[in-house]
């Protein structure tokens, strides 16, 4: 509920100005297998389109084919080969994240902008520390 200018509580959904953007997408409404099925279609269509728009994902998915198998390979128990794949997988899905903020960003507005600069900044940080977990992790199994 919110208060109108006399004070009187209506319903926000009946409100015009609300009501735009209290819109829920078609597709939520689907329960069950269908649901999950769906969700594994838009899934694999999420991997195509950052593995042939994105040069970095495809290059860092080049570089989990390597280190994925070399993970079961040199991690001497089951919990360092899970450290070492998993490491090797939060890289994907953060270069995905990043992958999603910048098409978002790019699809607002392509004008230079600090704030959408600082958007597509923060997200290529957050890479950057995945990376970094990446070399830690080997470094310590590897080295330690």
């Amino acid at each position: 509920m919110m208060l109108t200018p006399s004070n009187k509580p209506t319903d926000q959904s009946q409100d015009p100005q609300t009501s735009k953007h209290l819109a829920t997408s078609p597709f939520k409404g689907k329960t069950g297998i269908r649901r999950l099925i769906n969700a594994f279609g838009y899934s694999l269509e999420g991997f195509k389109a950052a593995f042939v728009h994105e040069d970095a994902f495809r290059q860092e998915v080049f570089l989990a084919i390597v280190l994925v198998p070399l993970a079961v390979y040199v991690g001497n128990s089951p919990v360092e080969q899970a450290l070492l794949i998993a490491s090797v997988l939060l890289v994907l899905i953060v270069e995905l994240l990043n992958s999603a903020i910048e098409a978002a960003v790019d699809h607002t507005s392509t004008e230079h902008h600090a704030l959408a600069k600082q958007a597509k900044d923060i997200g290529s940080a957050a890479v950057f520390i995945a990376l970094l977990i990446v070399a830690v992790v080997w470094g310590l199994v590897l080295f330690a």
